[in-house]
């Protein structure tokens, strides 16, 4: 049943106090709610304005998370009739068990992702079959948070800090990672099975070593792998100071060329591309300049580029979307070619033209997310993973295989 309400003066957490006019609706058993911008447009002299974007959120409502937020009516073609939100898998020992990384295996209907811990790997599967059930244990009931036990899994000591994830190529996963120490950070093939043996498919520029790799996706059409390197590992204090620019590289798997294809960003991030790979997506995340105080007059920011149908280096810079909440750091596109991006607040969703449709709150920061299969998402909130079934279907990031190296 939906019912329309005049919020007035409502603050959460330091948020906005507006008079806003919003439709509530509950979708089994989660919540939505609708704000119309021109509601928030102007707060007057007296309004109480968010004064951080990183511990002040914007839920005028004061709606308790997990929920769906929707800006534009768009955002519910994306919802679709009966979307719903559930905490499906938690560890509250690890403060980052939920990090980065998503990898979803069809064939085995699994999610690979991992943790953060300064001193040692933390890679994890969940099992999806076994969270579905879960939820069918709850359907009908009040229930909106189960339990789904993650798996951790061993890895070679020939990888050092996983920190993106894309794929799966024939049976492997696609990783990139930070390096540990003096270890260097690295292009690396882990095999979704048992033993999880890896293949290290490069681990420097021109002899140099990267900074810490951060995110990776494979181009639609080249199949080329191009990457995020930045500095967030000093920040980390698990690797030594930069010796590169914050830039973006492109690796040919099969010739072993490596290039620089974007440069003069303050923290590249997320990298994504549309469904043709004419086009792509890196997010600019300056912000975390220092990780115990951030900067948020700095970038949090997703620029879009185009990209050069012969060398595939990245022309044509503008602005795409800038976060009002946290940073931007993971990104995806669906096949209608929606943009998310784990933010401050959760999943936030912009249209192919930028405009903010709505979001994925979660009250907390989302560093990544993956499809699982069509309509199906999942967030890795840190403690928590998420569950969304929405109508929104993901694009295909598998990869059959690269020429000549082995999986």
């Amino acid at each position: 049943m939906q019912v329309l309400v005049q919020v007035i003066g409502l603050s959460w957490l330091g948020c906005l106090s507006v008079n806003a006019q919003v439709n509530l609706s509950n979708i089994n058993g989660g919540q939505s709610v609708f704000i119309s911008p021109p509601t928030f447009a102007v707060l007057g002299a007296t309004g109480n304005f968010r004064n951080s974007s990183f511990t002040e959120f914007f839920n005028p409502t004061a709606t308790e998370p997990p929920f769906f937020q929707i800006f534009d009516n768009t955002f519910l073609d994306i919802l679709g009739p009966n979307p719903t939100f559930n905490i499906v898998s938690t560890n509250d020992i690890l403060e980052f068990f939920a990090h980065e990384a998503p990898v979803f295996v069809k064939e085995t209907n699994e999610l690979f992702f991992v943790g953060f811990d300064q001193t040692q790997n933390v890679f994890n599967k969940l099992n999806m079959t076994a969270v579905e059930q879960a939820l069918e244990g709850i359907n009908g009931t009040n229930i909106t948070s189960i339990n789904v036990p993650a798996t951790q899994i061993p890895l070679p000591d020939t990888v050092h800090q996983i920190n993106g994830g894309t794929g799966p190529v024939g049976s492997s996963l696609l990783f990139v990672t930070n390096g540990q120490g003096p270890l260097p950070p690295s292009v690396v093939l882990v095999n979704a099975k048992e033993p999880f043996n890896a293949t290290v498919l490069l681990d420097n520029f021109f002899g140099r070593q990267f900074n810490s790799l951060d995110d990776v996706k494979i181009h639609p059409t080249s199949k080329a792998i191009f990457f995020t390197d930045v500095s967030f590992g000093f920040l980390l204090q698990i690797r030594p100071p930069p010796m590169l620019p914050n830039q973006v590289y492109r690796f040919d798997v099969t010739t072993g060329v490596v290039r620089v294809v974007a440069t003069d960003f303050e923290k590249c991030n997320g990298i994504a591309f549309s469904q043709d790979g004419k086009v792509a997506y890196v997010t600019d995340t300056g912000a975390l300049s220092s990780l115990g105080s951030p900067d948020q007059t700095k970038t949090a920011t997703i620029y879009k580029f185009d990209v050069d149908p012969i060398s595939q280096v990245f022309v044509n810079r503008r602005v795409f979307a800038y976060a009002d909440t946290g940073i931007p750091d993971g990104i995806e596109l669906d096949a209608a070619g929606n943009v998310y991006a784990g933010c401050g607040d959760g999943v936030n969703v912009w249209s192919s033209e930028g405009v903010l449709l709505g979001k994925f709150f979660t009250g907390g920061t989302v560093a990544n997310m993956a499809f699982t299969g069509d309509g199906r998402l999942v967030l890795l909130g840190g403690t928590n993973v998420y569950l969304v079934k929405i109508a929104a279907k993901g694009q295909n990031l598998a990869v059959p295989s690269f020429q000549g190296v082995p999986i």
